[in-house]
């Protein structure tokens, strides 16, 4: 082998080298490797895309869903997984250490309960309660003092359940006694009971009621003998996805969403 190729071989060899130095620390590098990413993962909005999970009041579950669909459509490359769920679940599944970026709960002490592990909430709506009936309301119910007699099948939510709660605050305030047949874990299970006729009539949010028109019959009870339901929603910092999480919840309280909310029955905040 002649010394001039032996040369250039080794030439060729320390060239080859150096093109290899940042093309290693691109790719393991964990700094330079993020950055480059980072502007791949950014929505024609602006919005970092990301998979994010929300944990959310049951009493949510519908209008989330539209809520959600319209997120997405508005910043491609991000989608929203929703865990719906009793506020009192929710907080417990948060304590765990449950994967989620970011919570929703139908009443603020429940979020209270977890301060330490959010961002700052806010309240994105407000709801009210409503008598659910079986369809038609063939007992006749008009109004709280109704659901104290007996021979009436009523179904409440759990105490610790907001919807419980509120629940118990406004018929304890009017000095009446209901017992119930059953207490559920959220106020969907309510609603549900009511639905398939396993119950007369239950305590619900009126925007449940307002999903089953064809099933149940709502009846309104007057706002001096109601509670207002507050929704306040917050980041998680155990988010691994903390900048998208804060844009997810920032636009809950926009015009677009408001209007979704509202749309469904929920009033403004």
């Amino acid at each position: 082998m002649s010394l001039t190729f032996t040369r250039r071989r080794a030439a060729a060899a320390v060239l080859a080298a150096a093109l290899l130095v940042p093309l290693t620390a691109c790719g393991n590098d964990g700094s330079e490797k993020d950055t480059g990413s980072a502007k791949a993962t950014k929505s024609a909005t602006g919005t970092p895309k990301a998979d994010l999970t929300v944990l959310a009041a049951s009493s949510l579950t519908d209008v989330f869903k539209t809520a959600g669909a319209a997120y997405e459509k508005k910043n491609p490359g991000t989608k929203i997984t929703f865990s719906f769920a009793g506020s009192q679940e929710l907080v417990a599944q948060v304590k765990q250490g449950a994967p989620a970026d970011a919570l929703v709960t139908a009443d603020t002490k429940s979020m209270d309960g977890v301060k330490a592990d959010t961002g700052t909430p806010t309240v994105i709506a407000k709801n009210r309660l409503v008598i659910a009936t079986v369809e038609g309301n063939p007992h006749k119910v008009d109004a709280l003092k109704d659901l104290a007699d007996t021979k009436l099948k009523v179904v409440l939510a759990a105490p610790e359940v907001p919807a419980g709660k509120y629940s118990k605050k406004i018929l304890d305030a009017q000095n009446i006694t209901v017992k119930p047949v059953s207490q559920e874990p959220n106020v969907r299970a309510v609603l549900s009971k009511v639905e398939l006729g396993e119950a007369d009539a239950g305590l619900v949010y009126r925007t449940d009621a307002e999903t089953a028109p064809d099933k149940v019959d709502a009846v309104e009870i007057p706002d001096a003998q109601n509670a207002v339901a507050a929704y306040p929603a917050a980041t998680l910092k155990q988010s691994k996805n903390a900048e998208a999480a804060a844009a997810f919840v920032a636009w809950l309280s926009t015009p677009e969403a408001q209007k979704i909310l509202q749309d469904a029955g929920f009033q403004k905040p």
